[in-house]
């Protein structure tokens, strides 16, 4: 596999020309509940936790979105839309989901998976394109994005098929089970376990075009990088035809600034932008 190059070329990259961004106009609404009233009940850390905020572009339609799921160890941490994202003539959801110890797997996923049906119901009432949805997230993030994406049966509880996810852009993603969830079950992190709450147990030769980036090898988490060097093969040896997998030289964990405007040029190359 080819180690990826990053030359500061990479950030002027962008999305729409300045011209157009110059004139798209855009809004925010914040904290909406992705759950039903029903579900949502008496329960206040759902009340809590299960919003979402939706920024989007006024004037313009049928643009795509990308669904932002935050980093943080499935136990920290809150939504955001990330600056480098916005006014680049795209929609981006910032998630929040519920978080361990008050929730232990695989609810946090649950979660991911109805924010993302909630994404694919309610998108065009904002201007966008249901078939030009794109998943993403760093770290924790990055695996809820890759669960819900390559695991069908999270999604097909909200009558959504996974595959018409438009994409999938992880981030420095856990594609063995979760350090939290083996947390959970009293197994160390150096301990690696694949079983079904690990992506790469749901490896298929026709999920969504996946595009994994990791920072450098030598400086990630534990073997974050191989960990997805692995998927990246297992996908191909299964038959997918657009798994691809880039690393950042020089970058570690927290690799999110240099990688979101490849995010973006994924989001222009499935979407035709």
């Amino acid at each position: 596999m080819k180690k990826h190059i990053l030359l500061p070329l990479f950030f002027l990259i962008s999305f729409v020309s300045f011209s157009q961004v110059k004139t798209i106009k855009y809004s925010q609404k914040n904290n909406i509940p992705y759950y039903s009233e029903e579900v949502r009940g008496g329960d206040d850390y759902i009340k809590e936790r299960c919003v979402l905020d939706v920024y989007y572009p006024t004037n313009i339609q049928d643009y795509p979105t990308i669904v932002w799921f935050h980093g943080g160890g499935l136990t920290s941490y809150h939504k955001e839309i990330p600056e480098t994202l916005k006014e680049q003539g795209v929609a981006v959801i910032g998630v929040n989901y519920r978080l361990y110890p008050k929730v232990k797997a695989p609810k946090y996923i649950d979660d991911a998976a109805a924010a993302v049906a909630w994404v694919f119901k309610n998108i065009e009432d904002f201007g966008g394109d249901a078939s030009k949805i794109i998943i993403s997230g760093h770290s924790a993030g990055g695996y809820l994005a890759s669960m819900v994406g390559l695991d069908k049966s999270y999604l097909q509880k909200h009558d959504i098929d996974a595959n018409d996810i438009a994409g999938l852009v992880p981030f420095s993603g856990h594609c063995i089970t979760h350090f939290t969830v083996r947390k959970e079950r009293g197994i160390e992190g150096e301990q690696p376990i694949i079983d079904h709450l690990a992506p790469l147990y749901h490896v298929r030769p026709d999920a969504p075009p996946l595009l994994m980036i990791t920072g450098d090898r030598e400086l990630e988490l534990l073997g974050r990088y191989e960990e997805n060097a692995y998927m990246y093969r297992m996908m191909k040896v299964a038959g997918h035809k657009e798994t691809r997998l880039l690393e950042l030289d020089g970058y570690d964990h927290g690799m999110v600034y240099p990688a979101l405007p490849l995010l973006l040029k994924e989001v222009e190359r499935i979407c035709g932008q």
